[in-house]
């Protein structure tokens, strides 16, 4: 990868703002989105900035496919490629299934499965002419053990289709060099739960204690190496334990 270009989504606040720091301390060229998180993002494209990093926030709403299209276009047609996409969007709502509503039901894969699909066959000509790519796609720590959930179901679901989308693109895309992975976290302390959420789960989590926004990155950081490159169609759980 010779000029370092990433899309996060996602990437204003939290885990993507914490891997686009880490990314730009390497001198990396950082296009990120957000929906309303107009003040963050414009806070993180100046840290960004201040470690070495150049930045490209852009408001887009990547449920939308024609945004999510426009906006890899507009990175590619800037700084000419696009070498990483991180798929780190994810919202989601507790509420219980009978009393969800359809707006709500829809929003969930919305904003969480749909997009890596638009945004995966956007980048995907750029990095199979490069012959070389990575994406990685965010999930959950427990979608993979298919269990009720009754108060998330729908963004359950959808973060168990982000486990099977990422296995196709991987089978799909390995031929062309690129590389395709998941990486599912439990309970981290990225700034979206209160303290007193987090505390209260602490005991159910077998390492005993929350996780950090720096163990995601350091995953990221392993999948984006040279020595991943054979790693391809992977889930990888950040959860001390929970979930498995």
């Amino acid at each position: 990868m010779n000029e370092h270009v990433a899309l996060i989504t996602g990437g204003a606040k939290g885990i993507g703002r914490a891997i686009a720091l880490d990314l730009a301390a390497r001198g990396w060229k950082i296009a990120f989105c957000y929906r309303t998180s107009e003040t963050e993002a414009q806070t993180t494209a100046s840290a960004v900035a201040d470690r070495g990093g150049t930045a490209m926030p852009i408001r887009c709403d990547v449920s939308d496919p024609l945004a999510a299209k426009r906006m890899a276009a507009q990175v590619e047609e800037t700084w000419g490629r696009i070498d990483v996409l991180i798929n780190g969007a994810g919202p989601y709502h507790r509420v219980n299934l009978f009393e969800e509503t359809v707006e709500g039901w829809h929003d969930m894969f919305n904003g969480n499965l749909h997009p890596i699909f638009y945004l995966a066959q956007a980048v995907a000509p750029g990095m199979k002419a490069r012959r070389s790519g990575r994406i990685i796609n965010f999930s959950m720590a427990n979608a993979d053990q298919m269990t009720a959930q009754p108060d998330v179901t729908a963004h359950y679901i959808a973060k168990a289709g982000v486990l099977i989308l990422t296995r196709t693109l991987a089978k799909l895309l390995a031929p062309h060099g690129i590389t395709v992975n998941a990486i599912s976290p439990g309970f981290i302390d990225s700034g979206s739960a209160p303290p007193a959420e987090l505390a209260a789960v602490v005991k159910r989590i077998p390492a005993g204690y929350i996780g950090t926004v720096d163990d995601t990155v350091a995953a990221v950081r392993y999948l984006l190496s040279d020595e991943a490159r054979y790693v391809n169609g992977a889930n990888i759980q950040i959860s001390g334990g929970w979930g498995i």
